[in-house]
């Protein structure tokens, strides 16, 4: 809840923080989806990494799970460090195998600046200005 001493995020802060947090979104929930229905690019990709096909629901259950708790505006805290989780999790998956690690930790800056700009609670713990 915000006290009364906040003041509220502006409605442009607002959106931008909501527009830089769809793309993450979509992205992990496209993620998803494709562990469900399993295209040959999608198990290749699970071969490559040398991680079991028989994953490929857990990990898409775990990867929609985090991004819905970082959707719902109350636990979008919770949702942003489980989401922070998962993506080092993809981050040295792609480091062992030798792989560019650049897109899941875009993701993972793009997830905390979208919270960051649409939760103030954040803006106490990490005051970027004085």
């Amino acid at each position: 809840m915000q006290s009364e001493s906040q003041t509220p995020v502006s409605n442009k802060t607002l959106w931008a923080g909501r527009i830089i947090s769809a793309l993450p979104v979509l992205l992990l929930l496209f993620s998803g989806v494709s562990k469900f229905i399993k295209p040959p690019m999608v198990v290749q990709g699970f071969a490559h990494f040398g991680i079991p096909e028989s994953l490929l629901v857990v990990l898409g259950i775990l990867d929609i799970a985090c991004t819905v708790v970082y959707v719902i505006p109350r636990t979008s805290v919770l949702g942003a460090i489980l989401v922070t989780g998962y993506l080092g999790g993809a981050t040295a998956t792609n480091l062992r195998v030798g792989d560019s690690c650049i897109i899941p930790v875009a993701l993972g800056v793009l997830v905390w600046l979208g919270l960051y700009l649409r939760d103030l609670r954040l803006h106490a713990l990490i005051p970027l200005r004085s």
